[in-house]
């Protein structure tokens, strides 16, 4: 009979460890529940199993200490004091120290007590602290971070959650951390290669509200005093000047307005669900948009099924994790029919806009050969670092898209401008 070695919380959150002898991993884990436990990690050990030891204070304990403030010391080189919401950077930098400390050893109470202390911003304190008081109260850690949505997202929650039922919470918290970093990364490319295109529109506009206000007003002064016909685009380009200089507070306010309910519809759920459609259906981002929900979604539940989290479950989790709801009704018809016995492959086969024939195919083959796990990470690194240098090229694109918009705007204006300037020429002779 397999042994397993585990870690696992007592009701007063001292962690403890030993090793236990099932049948399977499932039988295992209900016998740590039958001590009153609560599983954190379950491992199946390859010797013969050792007799179970409480985990006490000893000097690993200190060491996992001392590396806890000193990364949080490294923290204080960057973080600020700061009030207000929680950060990316201080919700991935408190869940990669928890990691450290959960399979160091450390108790799960003095954990937390070690995060809220080296915490230096005082929102993330008073978090940190929330947490734990939930904690100690008798609260899993996952249901004391959904109470606060603000924080931590659904799908943080949801790992979280397969973390503690599985007995591997130190290993998802752990992958949490990497999801967020890669995902920051990501983030930070797009906005260091977007912004001189910004900065291009900024100027753009700005140039064309001052031709717009100071600048044509001086040559309506001139075409007056000829009281020849304009041109239809001069027409055009006098009548946007005149409503700018007399009009432009009021147009401010309403296009305010505008966006403020276009950002309420965006919020509830057809707006939303309208908006990503639209995205979908865009030539250059929708795949974008797709690849990158794949990627996530196949990493997650990969790395969820290596856990030992049953197929089910870890579907459940990774479909949280697509972000477009439009994708993920999608993935809810791929998961009934793998409860009603169909295998993943087959399941997530209809679903081409997600899945391409390509990567059903290595899924289907990876299920049959029993390596499911290991292919959908390798599909994940894969899509990935496609999806990095497919948006590089589209990024690249947006700055002379920008410039040819911008020359356009601006060219319109001087040759309406121009165009009239010739036609006076008759007038004077």
């Amino acid at each position: 009979m397999p042994a397993f070695a585990y870690k696992a919380l007592e009701s007063n959150g001292a962690l403890v460890e030993g090793t236990i002898e099932a049948g399977g991993r499932q039988q295992a884990l209900q016998q740590i529940e039958g001590k009153g436990l609560r599983t954190v990690r379950l491992t199946e050990k390859a010797s013969s199993p050792a007799s179970a030891k409480p985990a006490g204070r000893t000097s690993r304990d200190d060491a996992a200490n001392s590396t806890a403030a000193g990364a949080a010391g490294e923290g204080k080189a960057w973080a600020f004091p700061q009030s207000g919401r929680i950060t990316a950077r201080m919700l991935e930098n408190f869940t990669r120290l928890l990691s450290s400390l959960l399979a160091a050893g450390v108790p799960f109470s003095r954990a937390l007590v070690i995060l809220h202390r080296e915490a230096v911003a005082p929102a993330a304190k008073a978090k940190w602290k929330e947490i734990h008081d939930l904690v100690v109260d008798g609260l899993s850690l996952s249901s004391a971070m959904a109470r606060s949505p603000e924080t931590f997202p659904r799908v943080y929650v949801a790992m979280v959650e397969a973390g503690e039922a599985g007995g591997f919470l130190d290993v998802v918290l752990g992958q949490i951390a990497d999801f967020q970093a890669r995902e920051k990364e990501l983030k930070s490319k797009v906005v260091a290669a977007l912004v001189y295109p910004a900065v291009l529109l900024v100027l753009a506009l700005a140039v064309i509200i001052f031709l717009l206000v100071f600048f044509i007003p001086r040559f309506q002064l001139v075409f007056k005093g000829f009281n020849a016909e304009l041109p239809l685009i001069t027409q055009a380009i006098v009548a946007t000047s005149e409503v700018v200089r007399n009009y432009g507070i009021i147009v401010a306010i309403v296009l305010g307005g505008i966006i403020f309910a276009l950002r309420g519809w965006f919020v509830s759920d057809r707006g939303r669900r309208s908006w990503e459609g639209t995205l979908l259906r865009l030539p250059a981002i929708g795949p974008l948009i797709a690849q990158y929900a794949m990627a996530r979604f196949c990493r997650m539940l990969g790395t969820l099924i290596g856990a030992g989290v049953s197929l089910i479950s870890a579907l459940n989790v990774a479909r949280r994790s697509i972000g477009n709801q439009i994708l993920v009704d999608a993935v809810n018809a791929s998961i009934e029919r793998v409860k009603e016995g169909q295998p993943l492959g087959t399941s997530l086969a209809k679903n081409r806009e997600l899945f391409p024939g390509a990567v059903i195919e290595m899924i289907s083959v990876a299920e049959e050969s029993g390596r499911l796990d290991r292919e959908l990470v390798r599909i994940a690194t894969t899509t990935e670092a496609d999806l990095d240098r497919q948006l590089k090229t589209v990024v690249s694109l947006a700055e002379p898209v920008m410039l040819f918009l911008i020359a356009a705007f601006v060219g319109t204006i001087f040759i309406g401008m121009l165009i009239p300037i010739f036609s006076l020429q008759d007038h004077i002779r």
